[in-house]
């Protein structure tokens, strides 16, 4: 149902009509919704993966007790047009992360109280809107502030268009987005830090994944060999069914190629990753040990599945269903529970009536039974809505408690595994008294700190290796399920060392060199990791590569013509530097065209504009077809030789030269042809 403002009415008038329409007439989050509670159940109708049986509940609290154990809801009016907000945006742009709506409704209501007035959304302008949004950029980091900003701007769209503000006055977000650009420095270091696992981490995970015994450590130690295996999301991971090894045969080679099947959780299509040679037997031992701690769970949902409204019983109670009550103990023995005591403490929980006092107290079986069934998790028995994949089917799932040290182990339930089960596995929630794997092992940072890493840091650690050994760009997207080959960038966190050191190991390797620097290793007579670093002392990146010039020595003399010069060095598979070139190049053309028709008509100075353009031509389509060349391997490094004529005022034999004069040795060779031989 499209709202639509009677002109007619003012603000407020439009403001009830849109509060009483979306109470009464929607039915996003089901038509039985209770509109006026302050806090709303909707876990049946958003399908978040990797959250196991976790219920997503909405809480209409305020922005300063949304943390706190009793948080206080807004006030009204604001409070009911959020929640009509909520419920209308969600059915016209339906969003699984609730989180960053909320915060622009919650930025929004606190800024309308310190005004002054009522919390009424009508008072909007763009003072308040201004004051939201400093309130969210005090409260939440800078990515995240940026990302509610944007919420916020929406929220500004809304009351606008659909005239609930006194003055209509469009906002825009200021808030700007976190530059990650920068590759030097603190700020680029810490930026990194907090993106990679520790190299603690690194090195104790191995050592957890051969030594672990307990479940939470195998699983957790398990999940860990699979995230290092491939860049892949956690959700994706959780979502992997049973059957999912493939192992096909090279018909050339006779090696069989070992992979996983899997489902992109952003939108990719479904794909087999192929497992690389030297981790190929990790993950299956991997998988293994999954299999082996969650097979009686699978079992128990296929149990489920043939009998939904009967209980599970294990090998040697299956005599109990004949009985009309059972005993406390019987009741442990059933639920998986240490002794009658427990299974007291159980039944007062579920609110199951007992019979008799002490220990000749008993319980219906049947009460037993219907409590038991009524924990089976939401849409039983699929786990995934989009794959279909059933609970007996998934090889993420565990008997409910099991990953739990507080809390006994179910003998007749079962659960999904959540993302938040093995982000405190390693290491999330340390601080608040929650062992990790690491803890448990006794491992700790340098410094004495505990290890605390995430799951999604495996990501970007493999996603950097994959950009310093230089995997293109589409490669890169692909191997990570990603649809948009743009998102790579926020996963790539090669250091300046690292970029300069991929340029000094090519130096001198026809292999993955193409240049003049690729015939340095049959001229000089000086170790080539040495002339390497003489000859390429640092690097910066640039529109079209990496720039090596030593501005040390001099400044740069043609700035803006980097094509024409020989400190251009280009890496093949970049797409966004090659979509560069080829623009570059269609401009180039396009000006020598006009350069050519102003030389026919005599143009002073037009003679050398055409060189010029001719020349910058010439080597783009050089480099091009360089790039384009299924010889050349992708990573590979590329310089293009000296121009014939260009700008540049000192050429790379004179610089190589006077690098060879700064030499500690000045008798040293390098075998470079003198000036005078040229």
């Amino acid at each position: 149902m499209l709202f639509q403002p009677k002109a007619e009415l003012d603000a407020a008038g439009n403001l009830r009509g849109f509060i009483d329409s979306c109470r009464n007439e929607l039915t996003v989050f089901g038509a039985d919704l209770p509109f006026d509670e302050n806090t709303w159940d909707i876990s049946d109708s958003i399908n978040l993966k990797g959250h196991g049986n976790k219920r997503h509940r909405l809480v209409f609290s305020n922005l300063e007790t949304v943390n706190d154990n009793s948080p206080a809801p807004m006030v009204e009016p604001y409070l009911s047009f959020a929640k009509a907000y909520f419920r209308y945006m969600q059915g016209f742009r339906p969003i699984n992360g609730t989180g960053a709506r909320l915060v622009a409704l919650r930025a929004l209501e606190a800024a309308l109280r310190e005004s002054g007035g009522d919390a009424n959304p009508i008072r909007s302008d763009v003072l308040i809107f201004n004051r939201a949004a400093q309130m969210i950029v005090e409260k939440y980091s800078a990515a995240a502030a940026y990302r509610h900003g944007g919420q916020l701007e929406m929220l500004s769209e809304f009351l606008c268009d659909n005239k609930l503000t006194t003055v209509s006055v469009r906002w825009r977000n200021f808030i700007k987005r976190p530059g990650d650009a920068v590759r030097v420095g603190k700020e680029f270091d810490k930026r990194r830090n907090d993106k990679m696992p520790t190299q603690a981490a690194l090195d104790a995970l191995p050592e957890i994944f051969l030594r672990a015994a307990e479940p939470i450590d195998v699983i957790v130690s398990s999940v860990a060999a699979l995230l290092c295996a491939s860049p892949d999301r956690i959700s994706e991971v959780l979502s992997l069914p049973l059957d999912c090894e493939v192992r096909q045969e090279n018909s050339k080679t006779g090696v069989e190629a070992y992979g996983l099947r899997w489902w992109p959780a952003k939108g990719a299509d479904p794909m087999i990753k192929w497992v690389v040679p030297s981790m190929a037997s990790v993950v299956q031992e991997a998988i293994a040990k999954i299999r082996k701690v969650t097979d009686e769970s699978r079992r128990i949902a296929k149990w489920y599945e043939g009998h939904p409204e009967k209980i599970y019983l294990a090998d040697g109670f299956e005599y109990l269903r004949c009985q009309e009550t059972i005993s406390m103990q019987e009741l442990a023995n059933v639920i998986g529970l240490i002794d009658a005591g427990s299974a007291s403490a159980w039944c007062k929980g579920k609110l199951i009536p007992t019979i008799g006092r002490a220990r000749s107290k008993t319980v219906r079986f049947d009460d037993v039974q219907k409590a038991v069934v009524s924990m089976l998790p939401s849409g039983f028995p699929v786990m995934d809505k989009d794959t279909g994949y059933k609970y007996s089917e998934a090889l993420f799932v565990v008997r409910t408690n099991e990953l739990g040290a507080q809390r006994g182990t179910y003998s007749c339930m079962i659960e999904s595994i959540s993302i938040n089960q093995i982000n405190t596995a390693l290491g999330g929630r340390v601080e608040h008294g929650h062992q990790s794997a690491f803890t448990r092992f006794g491992y700790v940072e340098p410094d004495g700190s505990n290890i605390n890493i995430s799951t999604h840091q495996f990501r970007h650690y493999l996603n950097t290796l994959a950009q310093a050994g230089g995997l293109s760009q589409l490669d890169i997207a692909k191997w990570s399920g990603r649809k948009d080959i743009k998102q790579n960038a926020a996963y790539d966190h090669v250091t300046p060392g690292q970029m300069v050191q991929k340029i000094r190991d090519a130096v001198g390797d026809e292999s993955i060199m193409f240049g003049p620097l690729a015939e340095l290793a049959k001229k000089t007579l000086i170790p080539r990791n040495e002339f390497a670093r003489l000859v390429v002392p640092t690097a910066h990146t640039t529109d079209l590569g990496y720039c090596i010039h030593d501005y040390t020595m001099s400044p740069c003399q043609i700035h803006m013509d980097c094509i024409n010069c020989t400190d251009l060095i280009c890496i093949k598979g970049d797409a966004e530097k090659e979509r560069r070139l080829r623009i570059q190049l269609d401009e180039a053309q396009s000006l020598m065209l006009q350069a050519e028709q102003a030389s026919k008509e005599q143009y002073f100075g037009s003679d050398r504009w055409l060189d010029h353009h001719t020349n910058t031509v010439a080597r783009l389509s050089e480099l091009l077809s360089i790039m384009d060349d299924p010889k050349v391997p992708k990573g590979a490094v590329i310089q293009l030789s000296p121009p014939k004529s260009s700008t540049q005022k000192i050429s790379m034999p004179k610089k190589l030269n006077k690098l060879a004069r700064d030499i500690s040795n000045p008798t040293m060779e390098l075998g470079l042809d003198s000036p005078t031989e040229r």
